[in-house]
């Protein structure tokens, strides 16, 4: 059986909602950028426009965690935007199991992960007694790349995207960021409508995957940051369109080009699926990716061979 780990570390900046101000201890690194001095005060304020989801949208969120992720330029180092899972200590070593399935199948953003267990926090978020966290990556890394690359990105929605003989289909259900204080992954996985087992082991199926927008001239330097996230594990598929072509039958503006992205918590969705309980939480906070490591590694210490 998993024993309850024990640890200190704060391992996020970003809070989940509902999490007073206070809580926030801003990396350095954050505090300096383009010349403008981010101070605790105005981190605080950051806050608590986002605490309680008084008003806001997921939309908000997104902005807010892509203006948090600061890389350096190898992608070694600095803060990276993640999911949040918490599994019963019980079922963990079966959920990892599942899960495992969908990482070797790339059927997730990343192939990257971290296990957080009591004591330790995300956003000063304490993992509770009994529980274990898994961290995976957001795919909100793309709008931070993205935005500290002066590309403009239009997060439109998050879906349910059908695959039919292993080939991405079309979006069968789909909430738009702006109208949704939920992020529409935690609405999917809690309703239990999605499909990833069937799309590994039937090739049919539905998976979170989310749509964006970008301007059609910015594709080559898009193309290089896709690639660089890549080859450092942070995102593996991506999709992309022709200029003001649709993607997976959804249109998309003149002079735009579309962006798919699977989402990060398609193995959490899996797990749910194979009736294991999960508390999810999309766009949680921040970490320093070097606590990330590839998903075997977590496989091989917590999965049935090493549990």
């Amino acid at each position: 059986m998993l024993e309850q780990r024990t640890g200190k570390a704060d391992l996020g900046t970003a809070a989940i909602p509902k999490i007073p101000s206070t809580s926030i201890n801003m990396p350095h690194s954050l505090r300096h950028r383009d010349k403008r001095l981010l101070t605790q005060a105005t981190s605080d304020e950051l806050m608590n426009m986002f605490a309680g989801e008084r008003g806001g949208s997921a939309l908000n969120r997104i902005e807010l965690l892509a203006y948090l992720t600061d890389l350096d330029e190898n992608l070694l180092n600095g803060y990276v935007p993640v999911d949040l899972s918490l599994f019963s200590l019980k079922e963990f070593t079966a959920a990892v199991e599942i899960m495992n399935e969908v990482f070797e199948a790339d059927l997730s953003f990343s192939r990257l992960a971290d296990v957080i267990s009591l004591g330790e926090k995300l956003g000063g978020v304490p993992v509770p007694e009994g529980m274990v966290g898994l961290v995976t990556v957001s795919s909100v890394i793309i709008n931070g790349s993205f935005l500290k690359a002066g590309i403009p990105v239009d997060s439109c929605f998050g879906g349910m995207l059908q695959v039919r003989d292993r080939k991405q289909l079309r979006f069968v259900d789909l909430i738009k960021y702006e109208g949704s204080s939920l992020h529409p992954y935690e609405i999917f996985i809690a309703s239990r409508i999605t499909d990833v087992l069937g799309v590994i082991r039937r090739g049919t199926g539905k998976v979170l995957a989310s749509f964006h927008e970008i301007p059609m001239f910015s594709m080559p330097s898009v193309l290089r940051i896709i690639d660089r996230l890549k080859e450092s594990g942070l995102c593996n598929t991506v999709t992309t369109g022709r200029p003001s072509g649709s993607v997976c039958e959804m249109p998309v503006r003149y002079n735009n080009t579309g962006l798919l992205l699977l989402g990060g918590l398609n193995p959490v969705a899996a797990a749910v699926e194979a009736g294991i309980n999960v508390t999810c939480k999309a766009m949680s906070g921040i970490i320093n990716v070097r606590r990330l490591k590839d998903f075997s590694e977590i496989q091989e210490e917590y999965g049935r061979r090493g549990g």
